[in-house]
């Protein structure tokens, strides 16, 4: 029973920091352009408009991203509460495997937005 908890606890420490890193991205962008720490590609790079443009949308887009991932990350344990340590597991590395696929295919919908609403050379269309 306290591996099904511990593994519970597991399985939302991807989806609160999700949460937690798109409120700041949306809210509380970097305020200079860098390539450390931010929503960094080469169209999000081009000026301060699309920088603060592309953290704005995939902050928001984690946000909301995140509080799904949340209830279904929780939720998806529930049947394997009484189950095996192996069986918990597995569902735990195929829940954090998602999470991770879902994460990190964000910056697609991002630089579609980026592309519409911005030229190549960063001006606003």
């Amino acid at each position: 029973m306290w591996f099904w908890w511990l593994m519970l606890v597991c399985n939302v420490l991807i989806p609160v920091f999700t949460i937690i890193a798109g409120w700041f991205m949306w809210k509380h962008a970097p305020r200079e352009i860098n390539g450390i720490i931010g929503y960094r590609t080469k169209r999000s790079m081009k000026n301060e408009d699309t920088w603060k443009f592309a953290h704005a949308f995939c902050g928001k887009l984690w946000w909301i991203t995140g509080w799904i991932v949340f209830g279904v990350s929780a939720i998806v344990l529930i049947p394997f509460y009484n189950s095996a340590y192996v069986t918990i597991g597995i569902a735990v590395v195929v829940t954090v495997v998602i999470q991770c696929v879902l994460l990190l295919t964000s910056y697609i919908p991002t630089e579609i937005a980026l592309y519409k609403t911005f030229s190549d050379d960063g001006a606003r269309r």
